[in-house]
């Protein structure tokens, strides 16, 4: 992908923000930001910053086209080198509405017989794909020592509620029934997004228990969506001016569920399943200046009422979106870090 000239121009100014002193940092950001019994990182704050004077929003004026666009530049401005140790292949998944695209990451040195992650994008099933998360399944791969594949899902609104979830409890089936064919172990292999993806990520694992037959044994759930029928606090709390706002997450769900029916469909809000005894262990990561935190946190207390082995980690002082900026800031790398060892004690090895 060519980069545009604008862009280099703001990477440059990015990688420069964050190579300043932190006094000087501090300047940029402003006075530490504290809500909720909170203190927003500065990491995280310098972002923030840095957004508000380029204009960037997850919804740009314009719509789907040009909120895509802006998604695929910003790893670009937080997703730091690539990490060539990894290598990258793509693969098709067959399914009954067309091959899926899907790239396989395998780090050096890494035995065949491993454990493998489904990775499923974050983006509000709207915006993102496997190029504008790359860094986070290379981050994720080599630090937890799996084989990731990461699934190019069907958006919305061309392609509306459930196709997403169709298509990533295909790639967990594609996985399992070509374990051998990836490189991995078909009793290791887990699920895992962030945002959307997370949401993704938990409904698959909810359809992949309730048919019976092979279901994953991990699910590693990044800041996830698990509730579209109400609203907690924490949406009125961080509505606006942490990147994602509520106005934000009215937009996305309009375009991938418009029928208010489907906003208590456990596939898409997997809070609500009458039953969630049964599923595999999971890590639920959120970030305590993030809309969707009380969601969030509510899946991983039904989840434990239901018997199932949670780990829940609050990253108090982050923003929605945390593993997306591992190319920037130490905190950004630290919680995500976290989380990809939580993945490696799963499956990793």
């Amino acid at each position: 992908m060519t980069i545009p000239p604008p862009v280099r121009i703001q990477a440059a100014v990015v990688r420069a923000a964050y190579a300043l002193p932190e006094g000087l940092r501090r300047a940029v950001a402003g006075k530490p930001v504290v809500l909720d019994g909170q203190t927003l990182a500065l990491d995280a704050q310098l972002i923030l910053k840095l957004q508000r004077l380029s204009g960037a929003s997850l919804v740009m004026s314009g719509g789907v086209g040009p909120s895509r666009a802006a998604m695929e530049h910003a790893r670009h401005l937080v997703g730091g080198p690539r990490n060539r140790t990894v290598a990258a292949r793509s693969v098709g998944i067959p399914q009954e509405h067309g091959e899926l695209a899907a790239t396989l990451y395998t780090p050096e040195g890494l035995a065949a017989g491993s454990g493998l992650l489904v990775l499923l994008h974050g983006g509000g099933w709207v915006v993102g794909s496997r190029a504008s998360h790359d860094h986070v399944a290379r981050f994720l791969a080599q630090r937890a020592r799996v084989r990731v594949l990461s699934v190019e899902y069907r958006l919305a609104p061309e392609h509306a509620f459930p196709a997403a979830v169709e298509d990533a409890l295909a790639a967990f089936d594609y996985a399992y029934a070509k374990a051998a064919d990836l490189g991995a172990d078909p009793e290791r292999i887990a699920v895992g997004g962030d945002s959307a993806g997370g949401n993704l990520a938990a409904v698959a694992a909810q359809q992949a228990v309730r048919r019976g037959g092979p279901a994953p044994v991990f699910q590693l759930l990044l800041y996830p969506a698990t509730d579209a029928s109400t609203r907690r606090p924490s949406r009125a709390l961080f509505a606006d001016g942490f990147f994602l706002t509520s106005a934000d997450m009215d937009w996305f769900a309009d375009r991938y569920a418009p029928a208010p029916a489907d906003r208590t469909d456990p596939r898409l809000s997997p809070l609500l399943a009458e039953d969630l005894t049964g599923l595999p262990p999971a890590y639920i990561g959120t970030a305590g200046f993030d809309p969707l935190r009380d969601e969030g946190e509510a899946y991983a207390r039904a989840l434990e009422e239901a018997g199932v082995a949670v780990r829940l980690s609050r990253q108090s002082d982050l923003i929605h979106g945390y593993a997306s900026y591992i190319g920037v800031g130490h905190r950004f790398r630290e919680a995500t870090a976290e989380a990809a060892e939580a993945l490696r004690q799963a499956i990793g090895g």
